[in-house]
């Protein structure tokens, strides 16, 4: 009995040694396994710097002033004196009509009130010698009225033939349809020979000014107060034409009387002097209204900012190199940069490059460290970089 006490004994003592040695290499093994390297990253450090304070938008340029060409009377084209496309300047003739009907109703006007000017002058003297017969008492009160009376029908009826030829000399001058303002003529919609009528529904042609032109577009509601601020001032506009180096440089000299309740935003409108014609009625462009500028604003490059499912964040590397989760307010944009309105102090470095590598608060190698703020060639306006809001 003891024999087999003694070995069972043995045989427990044997196993707790073996696992002893078993426990002891694991924790050799995971004592001798590598650490995670440092991640490495790329990255910057934040800045102070002065932000434009601007909204974009899609705009929409518009004439400055747009025609329906239409004849005021009835006639047939006769001559068509412009070709489509062409600039055309205030009271430039455009189309000619048939004169000859206008003509003869105006000699015909003027011939009947030649004829009554001279039934009123021989009205009038025999009045006259009616109220000298009168006078003299050789002639009846009633006739000596009555030969008055018809002077005055006759001198009122010049009146009406005055009027009428009048009306008839208009209706002439209405046959040479001219240009009501100065600007660039459309499409001719009529030909020669055509039948016009009187204010028809159907332009002759279309003239647009565009030099100035506008540029309509909208902003949400929440930017008007501090446009409306500012607007006294004269604010900038400006509209990005495709392809070119520059963009075009406006006013503000609009705001809609009256928000658009469906979309929830204003329209307003800019003046260019389009001098050099870039800008075209119907085209659209990037807009950007100028409001301000933020001379304290902290910016990072903005693909330091990352999101997230509590919002976005930063990751902010700390003087140890580990990097931290930083969440941030930013609001907007400019060219490459984010606007960190809350969660980061200039001089704080974070990681702009790499951000997939990093564990949060674990060792990160800066390999390289970039500015902040472009270069001077980087932030020309060459239009509004993708993003850009405020």
């Amino acid at each position: 009995m003891k024999t087999v006490t003694h070995v069972v004994v043995v045989t427990l003592v044997l196993a707790a040694v073996s696992l002893f040695i078993a426990c002891g290499g694991k924790t050799q093994e995971k004592s001798a396994r590598p650490a995670f390297p440092p991640a490495p990253v790329t990255v910057a450090v934040a800045e102070q710097a002065s932000i434009p304070l601007q909204l974009n938008a899609i705009g929409n340029a518009q004439a400055y002033r747009a025609v329906q060409v239409k004849s005021m009377v009835d006639g047939q084209i006769q001559r068509v004196l412009f070709k489509q496309g062409d600039d055309v300047r205030a009271g430039q003739f455009l189309f000619q009509l048939d004169k000859r009907p206008f003509q003869a109703a105006l000699d015909q006007a003027q011939g009947k009130l030649a004829q009554d000017e001279a039934t009123a002058a021989n009205s009038r003297t025999q009045a006259a010698r009616d109220d000298a017969l009168l006078k003299a008492g050789v002639l009846a009160p009633q006739e000596a009225q009555a030969q008055e009376a018809q002077a005055a029908a006759y001198t009122a009826a010049v009146q009406a033939d005055k009027a009428a030829v009048e009306t008839a000399r208009v209706n002439l001058g209405y046959t040479d349809i001219r240009a009501p303002i100065g600007g660039r003529a459309g499409a001719i919609l009529v030909n020669l020979g055509n039948l016009v009528k009187a204010n028809d529904a159907n332009a002759l042609t279309t003239l647009n000014q565009i030099s100035p032109i506008y540029v309509a577009f909208n902003i949400p509601e929440a930017q008007l107060p501090a446009v409306r601020a500012k607007a006294q001032r004269g604010l900038q506009v400006q509209a990005f034409v495709p392809n070119q180096a520059q963009p075009e440089v406006g006013t503000l000299s609009f705001i809609d009387n009256s928000v658009d309740q469906t979309t929830g935003t204003i329209k307003l409108m800019g003046t260019f002097r389009n001098q050099d014609r870039k800008l075209w009625p119907g085209e659209f462009f990037n807009v950007r209204l100028v409001t301000g500028v933020d001379p304290h604003a902290i910016v990072v490059p903005a693909t330091a900012v990352q999101n997230g499912e509590s919002g976005k964040y930063v990751y902010v590397v700390q003087p140890d190199t580990t990097a931290v989760m930083q969440p941030v307010t930013s609001s907007r944009t400019y060219r490459q940069l984010a606007v960190i309105d809350k969660g980061i102090q200039p001089g704080q470095r974070v990681i702009v490059d790499g951000q997939y590598r990093v564990i949060p608060n674990g060792k990160v190698q800066v390999v390289r460290t970039v500015p902040v703020t472009p270069g001077p060639q980087q932030m020309a306006d060459n239009g509004p970089a993708a993003g850009d809001q405020q």
